[in-house]
């Protein structure tokens, strides 16, 4: 048989399950009233577009630059990252424990978040060095093809296609 649980353990569960379930109600019951409560009568001009006051032009499903995506993307990735620095700080610093190690797990502690930090570091030159943060792209480079053809050629087809076709003339017959 396990060993029994302490009240107070069970108690501070409780409360948080408690928490938990009240804030679920709340927002339940606020987005039920909410919908009970409004007014629905859409015609065109609510389901127009909106562009901060402005009149929509063209169609309001266009293509998203990337750049975008990818500099979002990277914040997020780096800010939840760095959110598990405040926990690792908290956590290390008991001092129970690091007078129980003579200061070892102090340095541990700063060891292994260097290990961490280096890996973003790693992560962010990677990104820069891959062009994800530059805003402006530099223009690609060309692939130039080997062709047995001489480039004049290609000048001259050019040439030949951009003037206008010559109507026949007409002899007169004596």
């Amino acid at each position: 048989m396990p060993p029994a649980l302490p009240d107070s353990y069970l108690a501070h569960h409780g409360a948080l399950l408690l928490f938990g379930v009240g804030g679920l109600a709340f927002v339940v019951l606020g987005l039920l009233v909410a919908r009970a409560l409004s007014v629905r009568r859409p015609n065109p001009e609510k389901n127009a577009t909106y562009e901060c006051g402005e009149e929509p032009e063209g169609p309001s499903w266009v293509p998203l630059n990337a750049r975008f995506y990818v500099v979002a993307l990277v914040f997020v990735l780096f800010d939840v990252e760095l959110i598990f620095l405040l926990p690792w700080a908290t956590a290390y610093a008991r001092p129970d424990l690091l007078a129980a190690s003579s200061g070892a797990w102090g340095w541990f502690a700063l060891a292994e978040m260097g290990v961490f930090v280096g890996l973003l570091a790693v992560a962010l030159a990677w990104a820069w060095r891959a062009g994800h943060l530059d805003w402006i792209r530099p223009r690609p480079v060309v692939p130039t093809v080997p062709n047995a053809l001489p480039a004049g050629a290609y000048a001259a087809l050019a040439n030949r296609a951009a003037r206008p076709p010559v109507a026949p003339t007409e002899t007169a017959t004596p």
